[in-house]
């Protein structure tokens, strides 16, 4: 397919101003279950126009449906949402949820599904697993190298949309927490608050300031541009070159897309010539950029360059810094303040005793009017030239004469008003001629989705809860062994020295069944191309020789489990989200073994929800961030270890940071861990399959505290108290 030039609108105005610097697609929010919730977004009378308006200029339209659903919202109010986008011709629902996924494809199966980058799709093999369930487009995350989205154009039939300009995350999209737990305001939810572009300090294991005093939003990277990387993305195989900026103004939409629209078409027609002029680099810089650009993650896996460090807004050199008056004057003029108008053909007939006739061309699109009647000339005969000049007056219209032609006879007499009334007429009628054909009509069915199993969700368990623990280091590990009533334990795979890892897994596989309890293993929170492959021998062996199964936390893990046929043996965890029954249900019928309730449900809301096959995290520092970016490498350079760093914010509330060097990922914990110690009563009433102790940072002594304390509480009916601060997270809290 012919590359695609993808902008973002935030309003009707930032639409026709992207249509006008030649999108070839436009992709928008409307009043629900889109990732920019505080964009101004359309209403739905204004995503119908935009549809027919997009149609009309040959481009097309894609709608954001790129947020978690709760139950209410996927069972009630999805499929009227977007059943008059559907049948008004909408191309495409880009979608996080895979609950509505499957919701949309048994309701709209004709509708194209587009993966969002909220998807988390971070390989090939998560891209075969989205195409498998009926995706035929995928946004993998922006943290994707070149070689990396070769491979799933080599291994997928499925279109690539890759992110070219604009803001980057610090988190994996879809794998961020942080604005949730710590302000209630949902990334996933499209509410992010952007904690990541605050000030913070960084601190060493041994407490020493890390970095310079100036070195302040180690979270915040520069924005991407890639205008000069174009020619390598698109040999890469990527098909649509995606913008950001939903929430920017129509100025930048324009102008950014009239830059990359120019380079598309220089490659394009002459690619051993691709150069980007200075002056166009300049143009990017003036519409908006955050402390200047970076190349995003193409041709690096992270590093300090792509960050700002600083505010630069609040330097004065900064503030003396004025806009580019004369690049936005010239933005308004030639595209804000622009009529698109598609060039028509057209044959005017106007013979005595018949009806003026108009026929009118568009590409493959034709139609035939006729009005009034033509009469002899008693006085004042038309000229051909005034019938030209009123017959141009396309108006409003978005369309003009390129050519009309006109066949009259001498001596007659037409009024005006049938004139513009044919030229009236015909225009209608060709706009349906265009649009027609995108329009579609659904047969009413049922559009309930199964939810069953949530009428006995509250229905309270009789029997003795069974308690889980995750370890990620052998200290933990070695203290858990010693428990006797924890049932199971998850161990992450740095447990396990790599040198051997699996002979030392295999020890620690015998050991854990003498002990009578499960093994499973932790995979990790972030899993790119190629790097489970040393472990797939090792993994067949250990489920051979009695391993439970894996705990699961992102698609390219479970689908590299599910494509050797382990997909029986996973646990998934909180990351890979089920926040209502249709992905529940959908889950079920992959057969995994169960998932884990998510993190962003409340009490109130759980007991709505079928939690049978769920475990729930009752203790534990939950993650909030996941980044390819390393805090360590930023503030001092890569140590090529698994360090322990603290982050302090303005209130002097410290995060802790861990740097996973096996797979090359930080991960930012809150500052309090989950405790939901004196929940007892509330927590079994929601019936879960399991409970879970989650240590991270934890030391062997703390980790056998905190399990007996827990095992009293939940298991002996015992009152107990831990001297330990602890947060109850969206246990009490709804997040918006």
């Amino acid at each position: 397919m012919k590359t695609e030039l993808l902008a973002p609108a935030g309003s009707y105005e930032a639409f026709t101003a992207a249509i006008a610097a030649e999108a070839d697609a436009v992709y928008l929010g409307g009043s629900l279950f889109g990732a920019r919730a505080y964009a101004k977004n359309f209403s739905d009378e204004e995503i119908c126009a935009a549809i027919d308006y997009a149609h009309i200029h040959g481009r097309k339209l894609y709608l954001t449906v790129n947020t978690l659903l709760k139950e209410e919202e996927l069972c009630s109010q999805l499929y009227p949402y977007l059943l008059p986008f559907y049948e008004q011709g909408l191309d495409a629902v880009i979608v996080q949820d895979l609950g509505a996924v499957s919701a949309i494809r048994k309701w709209f199966p004709d509708l194209p599904i587009h993966a969002s980058t909220q998807m988390t799709v971070t390989g090939a093999a998560g891209a075969r697993f989205a195409e498998s369930i009926g995706i035929s487009r995928v946004v993998p995350a922006r943290e994707l190298s070149l070689p990396e989205i070769a491979k799933i154009r080599d291994t997928t039939n499925l279109e690539i949309e890759c992110f070219v300009h604009g803001a980057l995350c610090y988190c994996y999209s879809g794998q961020c927490l942080f604005s949730s737990l710590i302000g209630g305001r949902s990334g996933n939810r499209g509410r992010c608050a952007q904690p990541c572009r605050l000030p913070y300090q960084v601190f060493s294991a041994e407490k020493r300031r890390m970095g310079n005093g100036s070195d302040s939003y180690p979270l915040s990277p520069k924005d991407m541009c890639t205008v000069e990387l174009l020619p390598e993305i698109l040999k890469a195989g990527v098909t649509s070159l995606k913008i950001e900026g939903r929430m920017k103004k129509p100025e930048y939409t324009a102008g950014v897309v009239s830059v990359y629209r120019k380079y598309l078409d220089l490659y394009e027609k002459n690619p051993n010539r691709y150069r980007v002029l200075p002056e166009d680099q300049k143009k990017l810089m003036d519409l908006y950029n955050r402390d200047g650009f970076n190349k995003s993650y193409y041709t690096v896996r992270n590093g300090r360059d792509m960050m700002a460090l600083k505010n630069e807004k609040n330097t004065d050199d900064r503030k003396k810094q004025k806009r580019n008056e004369q690049l936005f004057y010239e933005i308004q003029r030639d595209y804000l303040n622009a009529e698109v108008k598609e060039p028509v053909s057209g044959f005017l007939s106007l013979y005595s005793d018949q009806p003026a006739a108009l026929c009118v061309f568009l590409g493959d699109s034709s139609v035939t009017v006729e009005a009034g009647w033509v009469e002899k000339a008693q006085k004042h005969p038309l000229t051909e030239e005034r019938v030209r000049t009123q017959m141009e007056k396309t108006g409003n219209t978005p369309f003009f004469f390129e050519h009309l032609d006109i066949s009259m006879e001498e001596d007659i007499f037409v009024p005006m008003q049938t004139l513009s009334e044919l030229r009236r007429n015909a225009m209608e009628k060709l706009q349906k001629e265009i649009t027609s054909p995108y329009h579609r009509q659904l047969p009413r069915t049922s559009t309930s989705v199964n939810n069953k199993n949530s009428d006995t969700a509250n229905a309270r368990s009789e029997h003795t809860s069974t308690i889980r623990v995750q370890v990620e280091n052998r200290a933990q590990l070695k203290g858990i062994l010693s428990v006797p009533e924890i049932t199971g334990i998850y161990a992450g795979l740095e447990c396990f020295r790599e040198e051997d890892f699996l002979d030392h897994a295999l020890e620690t596989l015998q050991e854990t069944l003498q002990k009578k309890k499960q093994l499973f293993l932790s995979l990790p929170h972030a899993t790119r191309d190629g790097e489970l492959g040393k472990y797939r021998d090792s993994f067949r062996i250990l489920i051979e020789e009695g391993l439970s199964g894996f705990l699961v936390r992102n698609l390219e893990s479970l689908s590299i489990l599910r494509e050797m046929n382990l997909e029986q043996y996973v646990v998934l965890d909180y990351s890979i989200y089920t926040m209502n029954q249709e992905t529940r249900n959908f889950w079920k019928r992959e057969g995994i073994l169960y998932d884990t309730v998510p993190y962003e449900l409340n009490y109130r809301e759980l007991l709505k929800r079928d939690n049978s096959g769920s475990e729930m995290t009752i203790y534990g520092y939950l993650p909030m961030m996941v980044s390819a970016q390393c805090v360590q490498k930023t503030m001092e350079g890569c140590t090529h270890r698994h360090d322990l760093l603290m982050l302090k914010d303005r209130y002097n509330k410290e995060f802790p940071v861990k740097c996973c060097c096996g797979n090359c990922y930080n991960v930012i914990y809150n500052s309090l861990p989950l405790g939901l110690l004196g929940e007892k009563e509330d927590v079994l009433s929601l019936n879960c399959a399991s409970l879970r102790l989650a240590f991270t940072i934890e030391t062997e002594k703390e980790v056998i505290k905190i399990c007996e304390a827990y095992i009293a509480a939940y298991l002996h009916d015992e009152p107990v108290k831990l001297e330990m601060e602890t947060t109850k997270g969206h246990f009490r809290r709804k997040v918006e």
